[in-house]
Parts: C-alpha cells; structure tokens; sequence
C-alpha cells in the first residue's frame, strides 16, 4: 500500500474517521458531570476537564466515523456516547451489554466492522455508526488462556484491515512455559478475520506470530507508516543473584518498555525478551557491569547464558520507562510528532509511581521512518503532563482499586477537543479531556 494511503488509514484508526467529522468546542464543564473524583496536576501548555462519570471501570475508547464515542467498560459491556453543539455527551446507549467484555475493542477505518474481547473470546459485529447498532456477531477467536493477566488487546492492521493483532499476557511473574510460542502466552498474534471458521479461531493453534517473548503488551499503536509500537509492563519483585549475591531491585528495575513491533505485514516470530531477559532501568543497581538504561539484563547471569546472552538475542526496546508505571495505553497525535502513554500505577514500589500521561516526542528520520526524539539509553525521554497531585502516595490495592485515579484509555478527539483519557478506578469510571492550550 502507498505509503499517503497508510497514513489514511492510521488516521482513521486512530480517529474512527475516513470523513470529516463536525470540529465541536472544549467546554469548560458540562451539565450533570460531577468534578474531578481525584486530585490532579497539569504540565503547563495544557488544560483538563472531566466529560463524563459514573461509567465502569473505562479501559478502552475508539471513535467511530461519525465522531461518536464507543466505551469499552470492564465487565459492563460498550457503551456509544453521542455529542452536542456546545461539546459535552448528549446521549449514551450501551451498545453490548456484558459482563465477559473486560478490555479489547477496535474498528475498522471504513468504520463497518467492531470488534470486542472477554479474556478467552475475541467477537466482530458489523457496526452502522449512523444509527449506532451492531448485528451479526461472530467469533473470530477462541481460547486464549486465563491467567494474572486478563486484558486482550485488539487492533486493526491500517494496511490491511481484515487483519487483526490480538495480544494475550503472562499467566505468572515468571511463566517459563511462554518461552514456546505455542503455549500462546506473553505474544501477539495475527488473525485473517476475512477466514475465520464458524466457531473461531483457536488462539494458540491457528493464527500467525507477530512477536513474543512480550510479558504483558498492552498498548499497541501505529505510527502513519502502519508500524506499530506496543507499551509493555514488566515483572515485579525483582532480585538479582550475581556472583552469590542476591540483591533487591525491586524499586528500580526492571523497566517498562516501549516496543518497535515493526510493520504487521512483514515482521513474523520476533522475540523480545522474556521470561529470560529484561530491561535495565536503572544502571545503579547493576555495579560492575556495562550495562545500560535500555539494555537487557537477566536475574541470575551465568557462564551459559547471561546478560550479553540476552542482548545479542532479543529485540531491545526502543524506549523504556520507570519501572512499576504499568502503562496501558498509548496513542500519537494527529501529526506523529509525540506519543502519549497512560500509566495504571504501581503496586509493587515504594513510593509508588505511575497515575499519569506521559509525552514522548518524536521525530520522522530521513528514510521516513518514526522515531522517538530521546536515545534508547535515555531517562528523560518523556514528560509528564497529567497526573496524580502526588503519585508517590497513591495507592493500588488490586488492579483498579485506589486514592488516585487508574488511567487506561488514551484517544485524540476527531472533533478536535483534545486527548481523552479514562480512568478504571473501581469507585468511579471516568473520562477526562485533556488539551494543549499553545
């Protein structure tokens, strides 16, 4: 495909939109939406308001091509969210009402085709964004293993829509058995929905390998070339074992990652590191060695197989992040020039780190190519410019309980209001609207 046509259909990806759709203002407030639930702090150059509440535990938003909102909704089901005039929600309708539906939803560019995911079950609809209703449901893939991690994340291939990326996790901190892609854990997959069989694919059987060895790829987004770039979180309670020695680096290490996956329709059978290799991101807590912030590291190095073992083998991350940040969704701007990736929060640092937007500039290199701005051994590669008054005293008893909000979803407006975020704090869902003021 051209690469103009790529971009194209990136842009309606990441907006829902092949046509124009109306430009609505940023209003201030809207009517029957509560304030903040939660403290915030904004970066200076941008605004924030709260859009709409009350919702259940918001994981995933994309947009139509007639600018509506669709809600992916932790076991509720997905909502669709129309707009008035003045910019605020007029009207909201749950589109899929259950409670298998915990995360996944994309749509296609021409914006004719939906799809959804529970923890086992990936479905399509067809989907009539103008009279926002769906009809025959069909499964496209079955049997992705339960397990600690229970987000499926979809996205639909811009170059070639029929083709579909599915991403399952880890079951455990260290599941040994991922190593086997056939196991169909710590992976993302490729499905021809066009093909699927009557009852489905079988997720660990069928499909095609895009890359594994990824502990938990949640975020998945492309650039406006069609590569995609997925946001990884790492492991937890980390010690490491050198020489006789264990030592603790929990706190620091190991990073979460930012992931070049490459374009979908060329990259098959990349490996990325795990459950044996992970990502340094603070050098300090590995004395006496070369190693760097990006570079691959293992917990227990020996004379067979150690950290030189692991960077000479595994794709290394493009960027990394802070350990314990657990981002969840990432998603450019209209013109690729930053990526902006949600961070969950931490349970397993302290302080605690994470509840906030993260910007990470990039640039488009001479070949063409989207590139971050910072060098992969970077700290300072991104900003943050929404978070938590002071994420240090968050706290993230279970996977959306907490003092602070839980933010997920990540997707720019085509109505040009802005970043919407969500939040799938247990005790309110939310959806924020946050906007650059210069």
């Amino acid at each position: 495909m051209h690469l103009l046509k790529v971009a194209t259909a990136v842009a309606a990806l990441a907006t829902g939109a092949d046509a124009a759709v109306r430009q609505l203002p940023r209003p201030a407030s809207c009517s029957g939406v509560a304030n903040f639930r939660y403290q915030y702090k904004l970066e200076s150059g941008w605004s924030a308001m709260k859009i709409a509440g009350g919702l259940k535990q918001v994981r995933t938003i994309v947009w139509d091509t007639e600018g509506n909102m669709l809600v992916s909704q932790n076991t509720r089901g997905v909502s669709v969210h129309t707009f008035g005039d003045n910019g605020c929600i007029n009207s909201t309708t749950m589109l899929i009402s259950g409670n298998q539906i915990n995360h996944g939803l994309a749509i296609t560019p021409d914006g004719k085709t939906l799809y959804a995911s529970s923890e086992t079950t990936l479905w399509s609809w067809a989907y009539d964004p103008l009279t926002r209703k769906i009809s025959n449901q069909k499964t496209i893939v079955r049997g992705m293993s339960t397990g600690i991690h229970s987000s499926r994340t979809v996205a639909v291939v811009p170059q070639q829509p029929n083709l579909v990326l599915l991403q399952v996790g880890s079951n455990s901190n260290f599941d040994m058995a991922s190593q086997q892609p056939g196991t169909g854990r710590a992976i993302i997959k490729i499905f021809d929905a066009s093909k699927a069989p009557s009852n489905g694919f079988n997720y660990n059987t069928e499909g095609e390998v895009y890359g594994y060895g990824l502990r938990n790829e949640i975020g998945l987004t492309a650039d406006p070339n069609g590569v995609f770039w997925g946001v990884e979180n790492s492991g937890d309670d980390f010690a490491r074992t050198e020489n006789g020695q264990r030592r603790d680096i929990h706190i620091d290490n190991p990073a979460e990652k930012l992931n070049n996956l490459g374009d979908p329709l060329t990259v098959r059978n990349a490996w990325y590191g795990y459950p044996t290799c992970f990502s340094v991101w603070n050098p300090a807590n590995f004395p006496n060695s070369n190693l760097k912030t990006g570079s691959h590291f293992v917990v227990s190095p020996n004379s067979s197989y150690n950290d030189a073992t692991c960077n000479g083998r595994a794709v290394p991350p493009r960027l990394t992040f802070q350990a314990h940040s657990a981002p969840i969704a990432n998603t450019f701007d209209s013109d690729a020039k930053n990526m902006y990736v949600t961070f969950h929060g931490s349970w397993n640092r302290q302080p605690a780190t994470g509840f906030k937007v993260v910007q990470i500039p990039f640039t488009q290199l001479a070949n063409g190519t989207y590139d971050p701005v910072a060098p992969a051994d970077s700290m300072t590669g991104y900003k943050d410019i929404f978070s938590a008054t002071n994420p240090g005293s968050c706290t993230a008893n279970g996977l959306t309980m907490s003092n602070c909000f839980r933010l997920t979803a990540a997707a720019w407006d085509p109505a040009g209001r802005g970043l919407f975020v969500g939040s799938d704090n247990s005790a309110e869902g939310e959806i924020y609207v946050l906007t650059p003021t210069n």
